[in-house]
């Protein structure tokens, strides 16, 4: 039986979150939305670069997302930056809330793309950088450019 190729449609990144935290695992989450956010989502018209994951009640939550008001819609648009569920498998959920409990850990948000017709997050599991580690990564980039450079000259 053949299988279905996947059509994935970037809305938005978390372009910091690589500088920001160090990244210990990924997973892939379900997003409860309102119907003006999906169309709102499709034009592109979204902000991930403050928000976080948090559990609540046992359930888990993105928080500080930014999804703008559809421009089309009547009187039922929905608030900006009202808390989202997240949905994942529950020992998936479980995973997630011994690592939390653990000192410095944290849930961002990477990505908000929808797969196939499904809105979806990638989570990272990330601890927080130190300056001295961000000023490591700068480094190792610089270096990294000047070998490519120099890969560039000599053909």
């Amino acid at each position: 039986m053949p299988v279905k190729p996947e059509h994935i449609k970037l809305v938005c990144r978390n372009r910091k979150a690589y500088f920001e935290y160090t990244v210990d695992g990924l997973y892939e989450a379900g997003l409860v939305l309102t119907g003006t956010e999906v169309q709102s989502l499709r034009l592109g018209k979204a902000n991930i670069e403050d928000a976080y994951a948090r559990f609540r009640n046992g359930e888990l939550y993105l928080f500080n997302s930014h999804i703008s008001p559809y421009p089309f819609a009547s009187t039922d648009n929905h608030e900006p930056d009202r808390p989202r569920k997240l949905l994942l498998h529950r020992r998936e959920l479980k995973r997630l809330l011994g690592k939390l409990q653990e000192r410095g850990y944290t849930l961002i948000p990477l990505k908000l793309y929808f797969k196939n017709q499904y809105a979806k997050v990638e989570l990272a599991l990330a601890k927080g950088k130190k300056k001295a580690d961000k000023r490591e990564t700068i480094r190792r980039r610089e270096e990294q450019r000047e070998l490519e450079r120099a890969r560039k000259r000599r053909y």
